[in-house]
């Protein structure tokens, strides 16, 4: 089924004041009518109440941006975190499937045990270490069994003008604090909320609005930033960048302290290795995804006057 030019396709997204879902609304606009809604309208832990949100929109695409994203205070609230990121997921996609959607959902690296320093394919087994990646793999399976047209984004490290993130939190350190500790032995790609929603948004132009829907190559891909870095790479090249620009620090960028994951416990474990192989979803799509220095310097560019 092709679009003709007259018809205005609908498309609702949840979570629509988070760092992705917040993007979303601009990235998602030149395509058709956006319905942005929050957890006000559209709780994702009260999955049963999503079935008549859907059902009253019909919309011609489902973006869920909604999540538990605590990923500490998860392992206190299992529970919730289950519903909201395994359930309310796969009520989602059986709406879609019902209404003839496309649905996308995000998934994270949090489903892999970070073992190794190879980046992960889509295929390569899982083994989430902590209650949100247990919860967000779950939601991959209910996505997974509810049969809509759908695509399972898994990312990383994510960073958005709107909202918290690793990036705000080490500028404003930098700025208040003489001295900062930061782990060396985690690696990944920092990941910024608008390519996330800009690549969203060509996939949904290019797979769905303008393709042939029967065909669409569903399922999992990841989507990340080009290159990797462990949190203290990230942290210096913050600060390396702010300073640049001539923001006031009491750091220097090299001061940081570079630690083990060991010597700052967390209350979840977070995996080692969170690289993320994407080119499944570059080839497949015909994808350019930029470095994530790019990425992070267009973030600060941003926060910074």
């Amino acid at each position: 089924m092709r679009y003709k030019a007259h018809q205005v396709p609908s498309l609702l997204v949840t979570g629509s004041n988070g760092q992705v879902g917040f993007e979303l609304r601009r990235s998602l606009a030149p395509l058709g009518e956006v319905i942005a809604l929050d957890r006000s309208v559209c709780d994702l832990s009260r999955p049963e109440s999503l079935r008549d949100v859907v059902r009253s929109i019909r919309p011609d695409v489902i973006v869920n941006a909604a999540a538990y994203t605590a990923v500490d205070q998860a392992e206190t609230e299992p529970e919730l975190a289950y519903v909201v990121n395994g359930i309310a997921p796969g009520v989602l996609a059986e709406e879609a499937r019902a209404c003839g959607s496309l649905f996308i959902h995000y998934s994270t690296d949090y489903v892999f045990a970070g073992i190794g320093d190879a980046p992960y394919v889509e295929s390569d087994a899982t083994g989430p270490l902590s209650v949100y990646g247990k919860s967000k793999l779950a939601g991959e399976a209910a996505v997974e069994a509810a049969q809509a047209s759908s695509l399972v984004l898994r990312t990383s490290w994510v960073a958005g003008l709107h909202g918290a993130n690793f990036a705000k939190t080490i500028l404003r350190l930098g700025r208040e604090r003489d001295a900062l500790r930061v782990i060396a032995d985690q690696f990944g790609a920092p990941t910024t909320a608008s390519l996330i929603a800009d690549v969203t948004a060509r996939l949904i132009e290019r797979a769905w609005l303008r393709g042939d829907r029967a065909a669409l190559p569903g399922g999992i891909y990841h989507l990340a930033a080009a290159g990797e870095t462990s949190w203290y790479g990230y942290a210096t090249e913050v600060l390396r960048h702010a300073a640049a620009k001539g923001v006031a620090l009491k750091i220097k960028p090299h001061a940081i302290e570079a630690i083990p994951a060991t010597a700052y416990p967390l209350p979840a474990p977070r995996p080692s290795n969170s690289r993320l192989s994407t080119r499944k979803l570059r080839e497949t799509f015909d994808i350019h995804l930029p470095s994530w220095q790019q990425g992070v310097h267009y973030l600060l560019d941003q926060l910074l006057p």
